[in-house]
């Protein structure tokens, strides 16, 4: 056995399993059915050399906090106070998905089909302790992610939270989802302007296929509500997010073998865009000792 190796704790219901890797960003990296001889993976399972390197953008899927995406060069304003963050994923200027997907997270309770694992963070250059915590419950097939987090700082915490689920792509998966308006980003995948959603990705839409249409963008006034499709596999899977979860990100990048659909509380770079007065970032503020909760459900469906 390879002392080095991460561990990978199995919760099973049924004919489902998912398996989560605590030291890796408390990150899934399985999430599988079976019926009838036919296995279905939900998201991408981690590979092998992922997991020996321990790479959080290689596994099924990642948490986000204390922000969902990017703040532009890495620094935001919030009542007054300048915040100045690291540049973590050079070489790009900006910072990018918060702490807990590059950090350990510790087990605080497990059973057969229920696990729950939490983050705790330190004032650093982000100026605010705060703790994080994540439940998996699988239910049959169902998998319900309960995400909280609570400002352990004496002062208002703002605060975003997030998912970053990576689906298996193939060349007839579709995607439709509950959205408004998108984020129309520029070269730096950062919003600019608003812009209609693609007509296609809209719940009563044709279906966005990711081979069709490449997308990094922000989806605002998200309804809670997403479906993806993979025709080819008879196979659906549902996914329905609290009301805290305000925005939506599609990410579609070309010739890949996957594509993301990340729930958020807040929208790309929405720090500044809610120090610049937009009311529908998903900015939450936290006073001391307050947490922010939310659920994302996954429901599968075969036929």
């Amino acid at each position: 056995m390879n002392q080095n190796a991460p561990q990978v704790i199995e919760l099973r219901a049924g004919s489902t399993r998912l398996a989560v890797a605590p030291e890796i960003g408390g990150s899934i990296t399985r999430y599988v059915s079976e019926r009838g001889g036919r296995t279905l993976e939900w998201m991408r399972p981690a590979s092998p050399d992922a997991l020996a390197a321990r790479s959080a953008g290689g596994m099924s899927s990642f948490p986000l906090v204390p922000f969902s995406n990017r703040i532009r060069d890495a620094r935001f304003r919030f009542r007054g106070r300048g915040v100045q963050l690291p540049q973590n994923f050079p070489p790009e200027p900006h910072a990018i998905h918060g702490h807990g997907w590059r950090e350990p997270w510790t087990v605080v309770d497990r059973a057969a089909a229920r696990l729950t694992m939490e983050y705790r963070h330190r004032a650093d250059a982000w100026p605010w302790a705060y703790t994080a915590q994540q439940t998996f419950d699988l239910t049959g097939g169902r998998l319900r992610v309960r995400f909280a987090v609570t400002n352990e700082a004496s002062d208002p915490m703002p605060v975003g939270f997030g998912l970053h689920p990576y689906f298996v792509r193939t060349p007839r998966a579709v995607v439709r989802a509950d959205v408004g308006p998108m984020w129309e980003a520029d070269a730096a995948v950062m919003p600019v302007r608003i812009v209609p959603p693609p007509p296609q990705l809209l719940l009563d839409g044709a279906g966005l296929n990711p081979d069709a249409t490449v997308l990094d963008n922000n989806f605002i006034r998200f309804g809670g509500r997403a479906v993806i499709e993979w025709p080819e596999l008879n196979a659906r899977l549902r996914v329905d997010a609290d009301p805290v979860y305000a925005c939506l990100v599609v990410y579609t990048p070309a010739g890949r073998d996957f594509f993301c659909v990340e729930p958020a509380t807040n929208c790309i770079d929405g720090f500044n865009l809610a120090d610049r007065g937009r009311t529908d970032a998903g900015l939450i503020v936290l006073n001391p000792g307050d947490t922010a909760a939310g659920d994302v459900t996954f429901t599968p469906e075969m036929t």
